[in-house]
């Protein structure tokens, strides 16, 4: 199960290990941001799938719908992924 939770004074959603934020919102301290485009948004009665284009790759977060409705996202947004684990994998080709 994801843990979502919404900064009221941010604008930030975080779900699981993986934020979303509009670029300028805030400052931040997490280093792992990926900057992207919303390439899609699905919206269901609870939760919202978003898809954001890093580059060639993309970045999936599960958010609450409600969170989805406050930020106004949008297919073409442009949003930072933040990634705040403790741990990040690596895997050379």
């Amino acid at each position: 199960m994801l843990r979502h939770r919404k900064s009221q004074s941010t604008g930030q959603t975080q779900s699981g290990s993986v934020n979303l934020y509009i670029m300028g919102c805030m400052p931040i301290s997490a280093r792992n941001k990926l900057r992207g485009k919303i390439e899609e948004i699905q919206l269901g009665d609870i939760m919202a799938h978003v898809v954001v284009r890093v580059g060639d790759n993309v970045i999936e977060s599960a958010i609450t719908r409600r969170s989805a409705d406050e930020l106004k996202l949008k297919k073409g947004d442009t949003v930072t992924a933040v990634v705040k684990a403790t741990e990040v994998m690596i895997q050379k080709d």
